[in-house]
């Protein structure tokens, strides 16, 4: 960040970093969607066709490498799962979709009826996957413990400081500090904001509704994403954070 002349070093590592494809897939898809919308401007339908679906394929690139960032990190089991990117995919389709329900309906009513199914479609598969994601988490089992974490084999270990007097970026960054029932309440509220709720104001004919109840849903479903991570290095900052 301080040597901004510097930045085209984040995509140097594309053959191996997910991260550094993403890097290159975003501008990608943000200068085909230009593309799209300076051709549909210009009157030029066909090859605006062709540039749609080049930025839908650049778009589900995007998708695939942002979810692979995250399905990639072996040490967090929550993460490293198929399901992660497959939730990436179908939750992006499903609010852009929903998305573009919103806008037939301010600008063209003829493409709303399609959208809108579409929209349905792919947020029942996003809640298929969704769910399916928390009943794998519900059922995993730590790999490591606090015996195996130092190498002491002693049934009773009692932490009694983390070596600091404060907190650190460990216990500020890698913990959400909520409770489980807080958890809890974050899950069922974005399976009904995320999910239900757009679903259902979507079959009633209210795209715009859908949408502002969806994002607020989303939001809630990341947080939710990033807190249910249990970093293996929480074993020993969260017991005294």
């Amino acid at each position: 960040l301080g040597r901004p002349e510097r930045a085209w070093r984040s995509a140097a590592m594309w053959r191996t970093s997910w991260l550094a494809r993403e890097v290159i897939a975003l501008p990608l898809f943000m200068a085909l969607v230009a593309v799209y919308g300076a051709l549909h401007w210009l009157g030029l339908l066909q090859a605006a066709l062709v540039a749609g679906a080049l930025a839908a394929a650049a778009c589900l690139a995007l998708y695939l490498c942002t979810g692979m960032i995250y399905a990639c990190l072996k040490f967090l089991q929550e993460w490293h799962s198929p399901l992660t990117v497959l939730n990436f995919l179908l939750l992006g389709g499903a609010s852009g979709l929903s998305a573009a329900t919103a806008l037939a309906g301010w600008f063209d009513r003829a493409l709303e009826p399609g959208y809108r199914l579409a929209a349905l479609i792919a947020l029942a598969l996003a809640a298929l996957s969704r769910a399916a994601t928390l009943v794998r988490n519900a059922r995993l089992r730590p790999r490591s413990n606090l015996q195996t974490a130092i190498g002491v084999k002693h049934p009773q270990i009692a932490q009694k400081a983390q070596g600091a007097m404060g907190g650190s970026f460990n216990t500020r960054e890698f913990f959400h500090g909520s409770t489980n029932a807080r958890l809890t309440l974050v899950k069922w509220f974005f399976a009904g904001a995320a999910f239900a709720a757009p679903a259902a104001l979507l079959a009633l004919g209210l795209p715009s509704a859908a949408l502002a109840v969806q994002f607020a849903g989303l939001l809630a479903e990341r947080w939710s994403f990033f807190a249910e991570a249990r970093h293996p290095q929480n074993l020993y900052y969260q017991a005294i954070s």
